[in-house]
């Protein structure tokens, strides 16, 4: 029997792609999306002639929408087997010049929305005794770089998630996967969507040209080299994590040509050491 697959921001970019491929491994994919009727129409139309594939709007952010979309999911699809919190947002800017709502915005997408995700999902899953999370990380999650704060914190926050529920929900045979991506060329790296950037211009003026020149180089490097991480490649990977044995999934897997190696390495050595330190605190860590 087919596993179940729910995934969150299927419009563009990595959702799309990951609904299609998982079409074609013969899963049943509830592809969520906002503007389904409206914006993305055309993507709800697209994605609705695959085989086994189901559009259903969903917004992360709205708690009514949330749980409208789950009554009508649960009322049809006898469980879900696997959560993808694909749905996220990005934004550049100096920390500083991000207003407190630009900022919480950011997180409600990225965290809060991973929230209403994991809340909305989870009870059927501790119900069947099994499942699987994967969440939708980044590079900006294992450190921060300048001129993405906002995002980067937010996604220090999903790691944490990540890391503290994998241990809590290993009794129900629920796992959780963190994918640690880099720069892929999607609708969030090429300037089709604009993202929550900074908005106060006055502090961005008071760091003058050169903030803005250090800005533009980052960009202009990431810009460069974002075509070395194929969509396709981050499919497949999600796939293979899909089809390995509940119990055996690391809790992060890295997805980063561009780091040749040093995420892998990076994400090696604090699982080291986090053991490590964990130890002194008597504290069994499942991964």
């Amino acid at each position: 029997m087919s596993k179940t697959v729910l995934i969150t921001g299927t419009s563009t970019g990595f959702g799309k792609i990951i609904v299609k491929t998982l079409s074609e491994a013969g899963f049943q994919v509830i592809a969520t999306m906002r503007g389904s009727e409206g914006r993305n129409q055309g993507s709800a139309t697209e994605l609705s002639g695959l085989t086994n594939v189901e559009v259903v709007e969903l917004d992360v952010t709205d708690d009514a929408s949330v749980q409208k979309a789950m009554v009508y999911i649960n009322s049809k699809y006898p469980k879900i087997d696997v959560l993808i919190n694909n749905a996220g947002v990005g934004g550049v800017g100096i920390a500083e010049a991000y207003s407190i709502d630009q900022f919480k915005q950011m997180f409600d997408v990225n965290v809060f929305g991973v929230m209403r995700m994991y809340q909305a999902v989870l009870p059927s899953m501790r119900s069947a005794g099994a499942g699987l999370v994967i969440n939708f990380s980044s590079v900006n999650g294992m450190f921060s770089f300048p001129y993405l704060v906002p995002y980067s914190s937010s996604k220090f926050a999903l790691e944490a998630i990540n890391e503290g529920m994998q241990n809590e929900l290993s009794q129900f045979n629920i796992d959780n996967v963190s994918l640690v991506i880099g720069a892929h060329p999607t609708e969030m790296n090429n300037g089709v969507k604009s993202g929550l950037n900074s908005d106060l211009e006055a502090v961005t003026s008071a760091y003058g040209q050169l903030a803005q020149d250090r800005q533009n180089a980052t960009g202009d490097l990431v810009g460069a080299n974002m075509h070395r991480n194929d969509l396709q490649h981050l499919a497949g990977q999600v796939l293979k994590i899909i089809n390995m044995e509940t119990g055996t999934r690391p809790s992060r897997v890295p997805i980063d040509e561009i780091a040749e190696g040093t995420d892998r390495a990076f994400i090696e050595g604090v699982k080291t050491l986090k053991g490590d330190w964990a130890k002194k605190y008597n504290i069994v860590l499942k991964d």
